[in-house]
């Protein structure tokens, strides 16, 4: 399905990031795997290659733009192009209650989430538009249909603007063939939540809500490899009509909760 297409895969090293960019290796695409940290991506890049797929390590900080530049022209140097950019790396940052929300980590946490998704897509997109492509990037239920996880402000609104971004980009670069389209997962099993600083975490609103969390699964969690099939389809052409969509993939969790 994505046989011969180049795809960049941010916070690539764990998660959705690491399933999404095994999976579109699987379907027979070329990898660059980006994240801050390099052992964990070369562990990645280890199976990818062991299996027959190229795989190339470039780590980095979305939220620098050197660090974006490099990988962008890192990946079309080693495979010739770029056609699937999967905007994942993020952080959940500090939840803490306004008054105990400091601005620097209000803008740690927005740099790296939206910011960061800025930034990769705008040094991609100079590629993609050789021959379009796709771009998918992973928001969060979390400001897009959940509004009750008090003191989650600034990843929330990080969130909020993943989605804000990805429609105005979806229409203006429509017209160069290039779709964007954002995932919006619940409750996944990874390890986000070990970037997670819960400050004053008491900020919560009691509320009561129906018995089980995820009604679909009666409260257990999805697994990445969940997004990841939604994140492959999407960057493939049996997406080719999909832009500007957000896609929730969380067993109907934000329904109840929001």
């Amino acid at each position: 399905m994505l046989h011969g297409k180049v795809a960049l895969v941010t916070g690539a090293g764990s998660g959705i990031g690491e399933a999404s960019a095994r999976t579109l290796a699987a379907q027979g695409a070329h990898v660059t795997l980006v994240s801050r940290t390099r052992e964990e991506l070369e562990q990645v890049a280890s199976d990818l290659e062991a299996a027959g797929a190229q795989a190339l390590v470039v780590p980095g900080d979305v939220s620098e733009e050197d660090d974006v530049r490099r990988m962008v022209s890192a990946t079309v140097e080693r495979f010739g192009g770029l056609d699937v950019v999967v905007a994942n790396a993020g952080v959940n940052g500090t939840w803490a209650g306004i008054e105990d929300l400091g601005v620097e980590d209000f803008r740690s946490t927005v740099d790296i989430n939206l910011t960061g998704t800025f930034l990769t897509v705008k040094h991609a997109v100079p590629h993609l538009a050789e021959g379009g492509g796709s771009v998918v990037v992973v928001a969060s239920v979390n400001g897009t249909r959940v509004f009750s996880n008090s003191g989650a402000t600034a990843y929330a609104a990080s969130k909020a603007g993943q989605v804000a971004l990805t429609k105005m980009l979806a229409v203006e670069l429509g017209p160069r063939s290039i779709r964007l389209n954002v995932v919006c997962p619940g409750t996944i099993e990874t390890e986000i939540d070990d970037n997670t600083r819960f400050v004053n975490s008491d900020v919560k609103i009691p509320v009561e809500f129906p018995q089980g969390e995820i009604p679909l699964t009666e409260g257990a969690p999805g697994s990445a490899q969940q997004v990841a099939e939604l994140v492959a389809f999407l960057a493939s052409d049996a997406a080719g009509h999909i832009s500007g969509t957000e896609v929730w993939v969380d067993g109907a969790q934000s329904l109840l909760q929001g």
